[in-house]
């Protein structure tokens, strides 16, 4: 097995590669994924201080939904997994065929769900910042934010379908790539939607560069602009130009049973999971916003900023997906197993390291993200707590993906909701009277741990192999 590549045929055949060959794949398969993570990051920092510099008010007016916008999101992925690990096993099958036609019908399903996730989304916009317990001032901004952004879901769901079947079928670069080229779309489309004008000096000469002046309208613009064109890049990528994925051929487009039963059963579990979650979060908002504007406009900030920590466990999490899904397809669960693993020890390894980054920049970090000095004070210090908790953050990310590849969802959304409500959201609503922001985060990171330590419990166990969903 050549170094960055998982040599399916090989594996099919019995060949077992070395624990350093092994590392090798995981390292590679993830940089690229990492690549688009870090981009991604950076975008949601200069899209932050963009909104940022605009005052703590427009800050925690897109704060307060933001949960909201996660659920939605995450809806769409849940419903695009259920289809992309059954091409992973079907590619590390040999059955790139079978493939095909899981990806034409995911197509019609995605499409059918993006649309519907976008009428949802614009129905509720209007009430939704009252619903959260947002400062009646928040509330027209926040609604008009929810109601653009919802527009996006759309492109969004065929977004994450495209990502998934690339990534899927082996191909960590090029949705990577087109993804990292989003962020520059959002920042451009930003850049001319959100202020009114931006001032240059070159040379001694000052240059004023006008612009919409849409305000938190549009951050949200921009985000739609960018994942359309997004959408469209991705899609054109796989129906295309995909080596094992491509539309050479006739087939079905018509979704059948032998594709929705499998897609439906690893999906209906992280269904249920990110609604929960994602109601977990809207809690976690509801429970911060009585703190004030400097809270919730920290808070919100503070979660963007942690994610220069957790982009590296994304990029692990995709390649712990892809190849524990080819691993079974190819009826070697000897080498799922070693390779969920070894990915999760690795990703708990550069988790680490990347929290001690976030610990001794959280004040740079902060200081990009806003002017407002309390805010930075604040959010400095809830950085600081969750850096404690990156290493089982991790490894509850990476065995997550590990699980998903072998289609085993139901347990792990388990574990997720028990530990989110069960220890989050009851541990939050004890303290953040007493101990305010610091002390939701303070749970925030105990939570993580806890959850961390049940899905290493989960993958160390090897029951989950025995319940890997088979594909049609």
């Amino acid at each position: 097995m050549a170094a960055g590549t998982l040599d399916i045929d090989a594996l099919r055949e019995g060949a077992t590669p070395s624990r350093a060959s092994m590392a090798r794949t995981v390292l590679a398969l993830s940089a690229p994924a990492i690549l688009a993570e870090l981009s991604t990051t950076l975008m949601q920092y200069i899209d932050a201080a963009m909104v940022g510099s605009l005052g703590a008010h427009a800050t925690a007016s897109i704060g307060i939904v933001e949960s909201t916008i996660w659920l939605l999101d995450g809806l769409a992925m849940s419903a695009a997994m259920g289809f992309t690990v059954q091409v992973a096993q079907l590619v590390g099958a040999g059955r790139d065929e079978e493939a095909r036609n899981v990806l034409r019908q995911a197509i019609v399903v995605l499409v059918a769900f993006g649309a519907i996730l976008a009428a949802v989304g614009m129905g509720v916009s209007g009430s939704l910042p009252r619903w959260l317990g947002a400062a009646p001032e928040l509330y027209d901004d926040s609604a008009r934010y929810v109601r653009v952004c919802s527009l996006a879901l759309l492109p969004l769901a065929l977004a994450r379908l495209g990502t998934g079947m690339l990534q899927c079928s082996g191909d960590m670069r090029t949705p990577s790539m087109l993804n990292v080229l989003s962020c520059l779309f959002d920042v451009g489309f930003n850049a001319m939607l959100i202020r009114d004008g931006w001032d240059i000096t070159l040379a001694g000469v000052s240059v004023h560069l006008p612009a919409a002046g849409l305000g938190v309208v549009g951050a949200a613009l921009g985000t739609l602009l960018a994942q359309t064109v997004t959408a469209c890049l991705l899609m054109w990528c796989t129906l295309a130009r995909s080596e094992r994925l491509a539309l050479r051929e006739r087939g079905t487009w018509m979704p059948q049973l032998r594709t929705l039963r499998p897609a439906w059963s690893m999906s209906w579990p992280m269904f249920v999971e990110r609604v929960v979650t994602s109601a977990a979060y809207v809690a976690c908002t509801a429970i911060v916003a009585p703190l004030g504007v400097v809270a919730v406009a920290a808070n919100s900030l503070a979660i963007t900023a942690e994610a220069v920590c957790y982009m590296p466990g994304v990029g692990i999490e995709a390649a712990a997906t892809t190849l524990v899904g080819q691993t079974l397809g190819a009826r070697r669960k000897d080498m799922a197993r070693s390779f969920a693993r070894l990915s999760t020890v690795l990703g708990m390894l550069v988790m680490s390291a990347s929290g001690l980054v976030m610990f001794v920049l959280a004040p740079q970090i902060m200081a990009m993200l806003t002017p407002d000095a309390a805010v930075q004070e604040l959010g400095v210090r809830v950085l600081r707590i969750e850096a404690f908790a990156e290493p089982l953050f991790a490894a509850s990310m990476v065995a997550a993906g590990a699980l998903r590849g072998a289609g085993d969802t139901l347990i792990p959304s388990i574990i997720s909701l028990a530990s989110m409500w069960g220890v989050r959201i009851t541990l939050m609503r004890v303290v953040a009277p007493r101990w305010g922001l610091t002390g939701v985060w303070r749970v925030m990171a105990f939570e993580l741990c806890v959850r961390g330590a049940l899905f290493l419990w989960r993958l160390l166990h090897d029951k989950w192999l025995d319940r890997a969903v088979p594909v049609g």
